[in-house]
């Protein structure tokens, strides 16, 4: 099997190195998509071992995630994992991530952080925005009330899978309109453990509460249009 890892990245010269260099020993390439980023996001990847796409513009990471799957896809992977490029995803977890693909279990993987594996540095206001989230997903978007964590960035997805589910939203909505398909599929999913540490850089970056009416707002206006 040939692992392909993609990481999405927007300004992130600082932090995308020590990213790249971590995550290459656990998979078989990196492909880092510099979301339009205007520092060295780009060239710090390269010399840290990673194959650089580049979007002119910034266009948001579920575009980035598609646009770095497809590549994944062109240079034969036949396990695509997506990764965060700030540091935040753990990747001594990607192994456990990628294992029930491997062993036929499951088509899709998503990292969960409410599996028994504490979080470092969550803030109480991200547990209760995340949980808000998951019951967000159950009633109203109609997925799975067993997903945990609906909004993990962290997942690995099998060759068919990621021929399956073309996303369309480019920013913050396209997780939960993955999390959508999959439910809406025959796909065989499942959840596993992951740690995410959590930094005031991160956070900052971060999802913010705001962030999740605009991602309601987004796929209200893609159902009906």
């Amino acid at each position: 099997m040939k692992i392909v890892a993609v990481m999405p990245a927007y300004h992130e010269a600082a932090r995308i190195g020590t990213a790249v260099s971590h995550v290459r020993v656990c998979v078989d390439e990196v492909i880092v998509v510099d979301d339009g980023s205007r520092d060295d996001t780009a060239e710090v990847a390269r010399e840290a071992g990673a194959r650089v796409l580049r979007h002119a513009v910034n266009r948001g990471q579920g575009a980035a995630l598609r646009t770095g799957t497809d590549a994944a896809l062109k240079r034969g992977a036949t396990i695509i994992v997506h990764v965060d490029a700030d540091g935040q995803h753990d990747p001594s977890f990607l192994p456990a991530l990628i294992a029930p693909i491997q062993r036929g279990e499951a088509a899709i993987v998503f990292g969960s952080r409410f599996l028994g594996v504490r979080s470092e540095g969550m803030p109480f206001a991200r547990r209760v925005l995340l949980f808000a989230a998951r019951q967000f997903s159950g009633l109203v978007l109609g997925i799975s009330r067993r997903m945990t964590d609906p909004q993990s960035g962290m997942r690995a997805l099998s060759r068919d899978a990621a021929m399956q589910l073309r996303w369309t939203q480019d920013r913050m909505a396209h997780c939960s309109e993955i999390l959508r398909m999959v439910s809406q599929s025959s796909l065989a999913w499942t959840e596993v453990p992951v740690q995410i540490r959590y930094t005031a850089d991160s956070l900052a970056k971060g999802q913010k509460a705001t962030d999740a009416l605009k991602i309601v707002w987004q796929l209200l206006v893609r159902s009906i249009s």
